[in-house]
């Protein structure tokens, strides 16, 4: 009997240390990624000439500087809901005219607030408990919508 509960004992004890493992390199991995990300978006966006970030292909979409700040936009809104992090810099994304704010579509400023967002988002995955991930969330948006923690949407009501 005393064999049994040791084994038992040792079973749990891996199987702590293989989640704790697991949320290491889902959280290296995750980083990882996010950096790549903004390495290549830095340079997408480098690669625009400034005179083109109001380029609209048809009128009915956004300028390229307009969806660039909608990315950073939903780069900081969907990490902030989905990893529960509330940073300071990402107060101006919640503003729901932030993309069409004239003084910020020049190269410079979408640049700043696109790599701005990033940063965020690096930053909650960095302060992301790993072992909540999966867990389902609530966060009001302007209507209900369930998130888990990846930052998937459940569901929308």
């Amino acid at each position: 009997m005393k064999s049994f509960f040791s084994l038992l004992l040792s079973l749990c004890c891996l199987s702590v240390t293989a989640q704790d493992s697991l949320s290491i390199t889902l959280k290296q991995q995750m980083l990882k990624e996010w950096q790549r990300a903004k390495v290549y978006t830095q340079e997408y966006l480098n690669a625009m000439p400034a005179d083109k970030y109001d380029f609209h292909p048809v009128d009915s979409v956004r300028t390229f500087a307009q969806q660039m700040l909608h990315l950073a936009q939903s780069n900081a809104g969907l990490v902030s809901i989905g990893a529960g992090f509330r940073s300071p810099a990402a107060q101006v994304f919640y503003n729901p005219t932030f993309e069409k704010t004239p003084t910020i579509q020049n190269k410079d400023s979408v640049i700043y607030y696109v790599n701005t967002s990033y940063d965020i988002a690096i930053d909650a995955i960095k302060n992301l408990d790993f072992t909540k991930v999966g867990e389902v969330i609530m966060e009001f948006t302007g209507r209900q919508t369930n998130f888990n923690t990846t930052g998937l949407v459940i569901e929308s009501l």
